[in-house]
Parts: structure tokens; sequence; C-alpha cells
């Protein structure tokens, strides 16, 4: 470690690798609603944050977890489908407390093109909330509706062992995996459908 009068510790959520102070600020001083999308193994979570003094305030949230309990979701809640399906509830509960425009924030995550924050920030945009980005970055529409889990699945029709093997999780949850795509058209049309019934 080391040592000497010109040594300063790093901030304790910057050693855990947590939080990079220098974009934190740039992002507080900015004034703007921020974007947070972060991601586990196995879920996303999507936040709309402002920052305050005495410390953030979340104005709306959505937890991939929400899409199996509420939406009737088969599929992982961890992919890029499932990404994409966080941001787009996000983005509506956002629109819905009024919030127009956001700055993506992806916190430590390095960057990498059709990356789950992405999808997630598709979600977002789509919902009707202006952030800005690069149409580069963004997820290719095929792979958000799981197009190609539908062609691996297809290719493993022919060995009936590989595909209980590699499918499990989907099949015991009662999802052909063949079907994710018009699953996942399914499930977005309930997410859409149940904001615009809101506003009736």
């Amino acid at each position: 470690m080391a040592t000497g009068p010109r040594y300063r510790v790093p901030f304790r959520r910057r050693g855990e690798g947590k939080t990079n102070y220098r974009l934190r600020r740039a992002l507080v001083l900015s004034k703007q609603l921020r974007l947070a999308v972060r991601g586990t193994l196995n879920h996303m979570i999507a936040q709309i944050i402002k920052a305050k003094v005495i410390g953030d305030e979340v104005v709306v949230s959505a937890h991939s977890s929400e899409l199996t309990k509420t939406y009737g979701w088969q599929g992982g809640c961890g992919n890029v489908s499932a990404a994409y399906l966080t941001g787009l509830l996000c983005g509506y509960r956002a629109v819905a407390h009024g919030v127009k425009k956001a700055v993506l924030d992806i916190g430590l995550q390095s960057p990498s093109r059709g990356a789950r924050v992405f999808a997630a920030l598709k979600g977002v945009l789509d919902a009707g909330v202006t952030l800005p980005h690069g149409e580069n970055v963004l997820p290719d529409e095929k792979r958000i509706h799981g197009q190609h889990i539908v062609d691996y699945a297809n290719l493993l029709s022919s060995n009936p062992e590989e595909y209980q093997k590699r499918f499990s999780k989907y099949l015991s949850r009662g999802l052909r995996p063949e079907k994710f795509s018009d699953h996942f058209s399914l499930i977005r049309e309930k997410i859409v459908s149940s904001f615009k019934e809101e506003k009736l």
C-alpha cells in the first residue's frame, strides 16, 4: 500500500468499485434527472433519480422481477429482452410523473454496444422520455425481441437432449423457446396497454 504525506486514501465506495466520484459530481452539477440502470446476474433495475444535498431521491423505479409478478413474464429477468421491458416500464412511470428528459447513468459498467443497459435505455426512449444517446449503441431490434433465442431453439430441436438441457428453465416455466418473440410482444403490449388504461 502506498504511504507518504501526499498519499490520500480513496473514498470507500471508490475503493469498493461502486462509485466514480468524478462522473457523479458532473451528473449532480448538471441538475438533470438521471436514469440509473444497474444489472445483477439475474435481474435489471432502472430508476429515475434526482440528486439532492441531503441524498438522492428516486422519482420512479422498475425492477425486472415485476415483469414476472405483474405481467406474467416467463423468460429470464436478466437478459436483453427483460432489460428492455424493465426500461419500458420505468419510462412509462416516468412519463406519468411528468418526467420528459434525463441523462443516462450506467455507473462503473464499461459501455459496450448492444449491452443490457442500452436495451433498458431503448425501453425508456420508446416510452417517451428524451435521453441523449448514439443510435449505434442500442441493441438490434431482433435481439431485443429474442429472435436469437428462437433461432437457437429451432437449431437444437433435432437434438432433444441438448434442447432440454439448454432451455430447461424456460420449459419449467411453461415457455417454449420457439415462442419467445411472441411472448415478448405479448408482455410488451400488456405493459403499454396498462398505462393507456390508466390515462382513460
